[in-house]
């Protein structure tokens, strides 16, 4: 059959035919839908985002579903923009419905957030992009990111999209799991994420725990900041979980060496060390002989003379060299002495006066001696 005799469909204005891409131009489409002439589809009804090139689209080859748009003698001007409006929409109804996440693309940042493909032109505002502020949304052109629709308007045309909720949903998810699966004894590493005048906040995988100030060390913390710095992984046992209230008190002194590990190691029976009177007590003192290990000077052994109260003879703060007599490391007991060293500093000098008072007997000796022999000769 020639041209001028084969019979065409009739077309009508809203229909949907399907089509194949005979021809990419810069403005415009041209698509075979089985006419007398090709189908023209603007660059305006290719798409809801703005493009400024037809390739951005669609290649030469590939089949359309397209809504006529008008008729009008030999020119069809078709919109593939109104067929995926449509399907976008339902699409998007039924995902908003069902809460459901979804990747999309960025294709553009306009004032106040960016825009979206989602077949239309979805909007993320900027509080809903991430849960922290972002000052520059220049990066986020062509990045894909997981999404919901948060709002949908077809009679507004509004599509109001949320990254954030979506990362809110995953942190709820991930601190859930954490605080079920966390019980009071374990061990655990996480990473310092803020420091207060307190404590230290701890990221346990999910969920913040607190170190408070008093459990950081063994030894006195006037400042977390003098023992931990934001980002380090440190140890912790938990001391506690409160589900409820979602709060976590955590120790990191737990699992440091304790004071008196291996003490024996450090100090030992009959040595003589520096220390400082920490306490005074009506039957001794307490001196500090490495940090946080205190030993018991009985008042027995403060002097070596009878005193009736510590007080007589020791104040608190002040040093004293003190002997150690017992250590015992499972009771974390020390036994001291600063009579011993008393004693056996008077012994000392008491042996260097012998020493000294023999020596002068002998040199008199020596000098009688001498003047007898030449007075004998």
């Amino acid at each position: 059959m020639s041209e001028s005799t084969k019979e065409f469909p009739e077309l009508k204005v809203g229909e949907v035919v399907t089509g194949t891409v005979v021809k990419v131009e810069e403005d415009q489409v041209l698509v075979d839908i089985g006419f007398k002439t090709e189908g023209i589809v603007p660059l305006n009804e290719l798409t809801n985002l703005h493009i400024e090139s037809s390739s951005k689209v669609v290649k030469e080859g590939e089949e359309l579903s397209l809504v006529i748009k008008k008729v009008d003698d030999d020119e069809v001007i078709l919109s593939k923009k109104d067929v995926d409006t449509e399907k976008a929409w339902k699409d998007l109804e039924e995902k908003y419905q069902n809460n459901e996440v979804f990747e999309t693309e960025v294709k553009e940042v306009v004032k106040g957030g960016l825009v979206a493909d989602v077949g239309l032109r979805g909007f993320i505002p900027a509080s809903l992009v991430e849960t922290y502020f972002v000052d520059d949304f220049s990066d986020y052109v062509n990045k894909r990111l997981d999404v919901k629709v948060v709002d949908l308007d077809k009679e507004q045309n509004r599509i109001i999209l949320s990254h954030r909720a979506v990362v809110e949903e995953a942190e709820t998810a991930k601190r859930d799991k954490a605080l079920k699966s966390i019980e009071v004894g374990q061990v655990l590493e996480g990473k310092v994420q803020r420091i207060a005048n307190f404590g230290v906040f701890v990221d346990l995988g999910g969920i913040d725990g607190l170190v408070h100030i008093s459990q950081l060390a063994h030894e006195h913390v006037k400042k977390a900041s003098d023992v931990v710095s934001e980002g380090d992984t440190i140890k912790v046992e938990v001391l506690a979980v409160d589900r409820d209230n979602e709060r976590i008190s955590l120790s990191r002194k737990k699992v440091l060496p304790g004071p008196w590990e291996n003490i024996t190691n450090r100090i030992q029976p009959g040595q003589v060390v520096e220390g400082t009177v920490k306490r005074l007590v009506n039957f001794g003192a307490f001196v500090e002989v490495l940090p946080n290990v205190e030993g018991l000077v009985h008042i027995s052994q403060i002097a070596n003379r009878h005193i009736g109260t510590p007080q007589e003879v020791l104040e608190v703060g002040q040093s004293v060299s003190v002997k150690v007599l017992d250590v015992n490391e499972e009771e974390e007991r020390m036994s001291l002495s600063i009579r011993e060293i008393e004693q056996e500093e008077e012994e000392k000098e008491f042996k260097q006066y012998e020493k000294e008072e023999d020596q002068s007997s002998f040199q008199f000796g020596d000098l009688i001696g001498d003047k007898l022999n030449k007075f004998k000769s």
